[in-house]
């Protein structure tokens, strides 16, 4: 942990069977598609004294996905990790594990491309003590903001993203081994693939510099301008497999003015978008946020 409060590499406590806190688990099975898989698996909640609160599958051309979230009042870490990996092999598929603690230091990873409001805006509130969590990483398309990184003495590193699928798998390693709770996209200017995204259903979230679900995509700016939009903003959400369409967090406005430009929105923008984003973490962090049914709720 580096000697700005929060802010670092650290480890997480292992309160393996400790203490009467609920506990969480996130488990997610990707690979071929077979018989037998949810039993599989919900025998092995059940049996282990979990109870099961949300789950969810696919098939698409063969390819199985599962996502499930049970809860225990007691739970051994390394014991399920090491009866989900026997699994893992026994069907031979992927199967993720995450566990959620409450009241838990939560990991944040921030992945950024050139663009420093949002970053800066994070950081900074974290090692004013505004904010409670460990930064664990930062992830850059670009080196430029490493600078950045290495003045809050976070680790930063460069992922060179011309194979997207190549910068993904290496990424994916990365959330595993520093245990990752969040995943924060502070203007990182890349689509995650829905292979990516899959994986940490409502545990990523993105800015996206208008009122969604008005100008999705690029240059949202430019076509809020170029229509002659009154009232322009951001909006913090979950990102989901289908691009700028998830679940709304929160959302920041402000009017255009008759002497405005396309650069002064711009401007006006990076401020709405920077404190969007650093209060949507924050709602995550306190664990006030809940999805149903596609939709935020606050807790």
């Amino acid at each position: 942990m580096s000697a700005v409060n929060g802010i670092g590499m650290g480890d997480s406590e292992d309160n393996s069977g400790r203490g009467n806190r609920k506990a969480s688990v996130e488990v997610t099975i990707v690979g071929e598609d077979k018989k037998g898989i949810v039993a599989e698996i919900t025998k092995y909640i059940f049996n282990n004294g979990g109870n099961i609160e949300k789950i969810n599958q696919n098939v698409i051309k063969g390819l199985f996905g599962m996502h499930l979230e049970a809860s225990f009042q007691k739970i051994n870490k390394s014991k399920v990790k090491e009866d989900l990996s026997d699994l893992s092999h026994r069907l031979k598929m992927e199967v993720k594990v995450h566990f959620h603690e409450e009241n838990k230091i939560k990991n944040v990873a921030i992945f950024v491309s050139k663009e420093d409001h949002c970053l800066l805006k994070i950081l900074d509130s974290v090692s004013k003590g505004e904010m409670v969590s460990n930064v664990s990483m930062i992830i850059g398309s670009d080196e430029k903001l490493k600078p950045m990184a290495d003045s809050y003495s976070i680790p930063f590193f460069y992922i060179d993203h011309v194979n997207q699928n190549e910068a993904e798998s290496r990424i994916l390693q990365m959330i595993d081994q520093f245990d990752i709770d969040l995943i924060v996209l502070a203007r990182y200017m890349r689509i995650l693939t829905p292979n990516f995204v899959w994986r940490y259903p409502n545990r990523i979230i993105n800015i996206h510099p208008s009122l969604l679900p008005a100008f999705p995509g690029a240059l949202a700016y430019v076509q809020a301008y170029e229509r002659g939009a009154k009232i322009i903003g951001c909006t913090a959400h979950f990102v989901t497999e289908d691009l700028d369409q998830g679940p709304i967090i929160i959302q920041e406005a402000f009017k255009v003015l008759p002497e405005d430009t396309l650069e002064t929105i711009k401007s006006k923008g990076r401020s709405a978008e920077a404190a969007a984003l650093l209060e949507a973490v924050k709602l995550f962090l306190s664990d006030k946020l809940e999805v149903y049914w596609g939709r935020v709720n606050f807790k």
